[in-house]
């Protein structure tokens, strides 16, 4: 029989979410002392649930048969939260709670799991709107979901948030290229842009830095800096630290960017260092008025 939820059961469950959330914080803004207070716990839960399924697809031996059923009891799970079932797993108590209290959309938890079946189904992209369309699922409902529960969800915020969102994806991927193909044979440059340029899967499987690959990842960094730039009014339009920290994630892109133009080696992970931070923070007082981009960024084909 079903736990009953109470008060107890409940802040266990969200001490389970964020000690899962700042023991493995990546990419969602958990452990950023800029957030406001009001958000870290949702947002820890969130992360939880995010990051659980992501498990699903990447982590261990399992089947990708055996991945697929297990996203699909995290999507029955979510439906079970909205016909009102009680949860037993600690991150759908919590996320049941965060849900009710926020009223957040449950499509958007359901196209992250979208984008967690794609991780076991797809590992090449024929074009870069098959790549966007990715995104769409992947990382956009990261920044809808703040957005809602900052009570910011206005059109114009989720349209910007959705170019920062899809950017930043974008940056993970041209950083971790050797990564994505030695791990898991995952190729995110549109098939068509390779095919244009010149590189083949040679390139990535032997990490060749040449002419072609470089031409590549010019392309590649400059309309997802445009799409940064084009989301960057966002950070001034939402109120005090939030706003801040949209500014400051924005400008550490734009800096990751940098770095991975300077680099020779276009399969190293770029590091900001310290400095770079401080850099940064300046560069995200100017937001969004620095939108021009370095000349490197200008390729040609």
């Amino acid at each position: 029989m079903p736990m009953p939820k109470t008060d107890t059961n409940i802040e266990a469950a969200y001490q389970h979410c964020l000690a899962l959330a700042t023991s493995h914080y990546e990419n969602f803004p958990v452990a950023s002392w800029l957030l406001p207070k009001y958000l870290r716990r949702p947002i820890a839960v969130i992360y939880a649930f995010a990051r659980t399924a992501d498990d699903f697809a990447d982590e261990g031996e399992l089947a990708p048969g055996e991945r697929i059923a297990k996203l699909d009891a995290y999507g029955a799970a979510l439906e079970a939260i909205a016909a009102g079932e009680p949860a037993t797993d600690p991150v759908f108590i919590a996320l049941a709670d965060v849900i009710a209290r926020h009223a957040l959309p449950l499509q958007l938890f359901q196209d992250l799991l979208t984008a967690f079946r794609m991780d076991v189904t797809t590992t090449r992209y024929a074009d870069f709107d098959a790549v966007l369309h990715y995104c769409r699922h992947s990382a956009n409902p990261v920044g809808r979901l703040l957005l809602h529960l900052s009570h910011q969800a206005t059109p114009d915020n989720l349209r910007d948030a959705d170019a920062v969102c899809t950017a930043l994806q974008l940056i993970n991927f041209w950083q971790d290229l050797a990564q994505d193909y030695q791990e898991n044979r995952r190729i995110y440059l549109p098939q068509d842009d390779m095919a244009r340029y010149g590189v083949t899967e040679q390139h990535l499987r032997d990490q060749i830095s040449d002419t072609a690959m470089a031409a590549l990842m010019a392309a590649q960094r400059q309309r997802t800096r445009s799409l940064m730039l084009s989301g960057a009014p966002l950070g001034t339009r939402l109120p005090g630290r939030l706003g801040w920290e949209i500014r400051l994630t924005i400008a550490g892109g734009l800096g990751v960017l940098d770095a991975l133009a300077r680099q020779q080696n276009l399969f190293s992970r770029p590091r900001l260092r310290r400095r770079d931070w401080l850099r940064l923070a300046g560069r995200a007082l100017r937001l969004p008025q620095d939108t021009v981009p370095p000349p490197q960024e200008r390729p040609t084909p």
